[in-house]
């Protein structure tokens, strides 16, 4: 399902990224990651560091984000590893893009619920808004991949877009998501078809004071009886 990472040549990745160093922000969030582990143990860091410098390189490039190798040898740097141990980290996770991607990284997930449910319908759409599974569009604005489950299966199809799930797809709805995204609008993320998180298509049927705020259903419910703690005499009868 994974499609081969196009990566760009090794001179020209270290000419733009081997001088690669946080921002003044971003250097106070990795004295603030690197401050919740113990001496010793800096390498817990490698996954929240290589997040928020794919997300440095996102911001300089004006994508979602890539982990060239400068990058990824800047954080084993900075945590004191082997760059091989953070490199595994980085081919580990899917979350992390080893190769450059678009402005929108569209992934869809192709796994059971989604297939089920019209994944296809969904590839679909992508292919005919010009899009190409492990290939960025040549406007730099989309790249698509598909992907294993992404843990939204009750609102199958769905896709992730960054950092935002669109849910409940069909190919029309799909087309819209794009669409918009092209046109520079700001979606609003989950359900596309009106429904609040994973409830049912006409709203919540159980528990609804709950839907907004904390309920307390004991005055309603009655009081609960409690049994009697059970006691052993002192002869262990």
């Amino acid at each position: 399902m994974a499609e081969a990472s196009n990566i760009p040549d090794e001179a020209e990745v270290r000419a733009r990224w081997g001088g690669f160093a946080w921002t003044d922000g971003n250097q106070r969030k990795a004295n603030e990651v690197l401050g919740r582990y113990p001496k010793g143990r800096e390498q817990s860091a490698s996954l929240p560091l290589l997040d928020l410098a794919q997300r440095q390189v996102g911001e300089e490039t004006h994508t979602q984000g890539w982990l060239p190798v400068p990058v990824i040898e800047f954080v084993a740097r900075q945590i004191g590893v082997p760059y091989m141990r953070v490199f595994e980290v980085a081919t580990f996770y899917t979350m992390f893009n080893l190769a450059p991607v678009g402005r929108y990284h569209v992934q869809v997930c192709g796994t059971t619920p989604c297939l089920l449910a019209g994944s296809d319908d969904v590839l679909a759409a992508c292919r005919n808004h010009g899009l190409a599974k492990g290939r960025t569009t040549a406007d730099g604005l989309f790249t698509l991949t598909e992907v294993e489950c992404l843990g939204a299966c009750a609102n199958a199809p769905m896709v992730q877009i960054n950092d935002d799930n669109y849910e409940d797809l069909d190919y029309d709805r799909t087309t819209a998501v794009l669409e918009a995204l092209t046109r520079g609008e700001r979606l609003q993320p989950g359900s596309t078809t009106g429904r609040r998180d994973s409830c049912p298509a006409g709203g919540p049927t159980t528990l609804r004071e709950m839907v907004d705020a904390n309920h307390d259903y004991r005055a309603a419910w009655g009081e609960v009886a409690v049994p009697a703690a059970v006691t052993l005499d002192k002869a262990g009868g």
